[in-house]
């Protein structure tokens, strides 16, 4: 098993050093190593576990369930049920943001072509505008 320097741990996850402190201070990185100095050490295991969070958090899961997902994992398999199921209602909630987000995606596509359409420059400044009022 590897040994990664917190700087190293933060380059490969994508997470700060302070985001790796207060993972720890929560409880949601549990157990890293440290040297005889005191300086942490993370684990293969530890950067999957980070691997996973920036999962979670880049799709939008809070930080209580994260906590909730760790805790229910460190008590064993016997609550595979319940993270497969928590996983499941944030698939959920995922899939939901990303029908409004490709919503709004095809709106802005369709104020792009409509923009593209128009005729011409915009008037110089001083100069009257055609339209009484602005285009939204």
């Amino acid at each position: 098993m590897s040994g990664y320097a917190p700087s190293e741990a933060a380059r490969r996850s994508g997470f700060s050093l302070d985001t790796l402190r207060y993972y720890e201070k929560i409880g949601l990185l549990a157990d890293v190593g440290r040297t005889a100095g005191g300086q942490r050490v993370f684990t293969d295991d530890d950067l999957s576990w980070l691997v996973l969070f920036r999962c979670l958090r880049d799709t939008g899961m809070p930080i209580a369930q994260m906590c909730r997902y760790a805790q229910l994992a460190r008590e064993g398999e016997h609550t595979a049920d319940q993270r497969r199921e928590l996983l499941k209602r944030h698939a959920v909630r995922v899939e939901e943001q990303m029908r409004l987000l490709q919503r709004q995606y095809d709106h802005l596509r369709e104020k792009i072509r409509f923009y593209e359409r128009l005729p011409g420059p915009a008037p110089e400044a001083g100069q009257p505008a055609e339209a009484a009022r602005p285009v939204p």
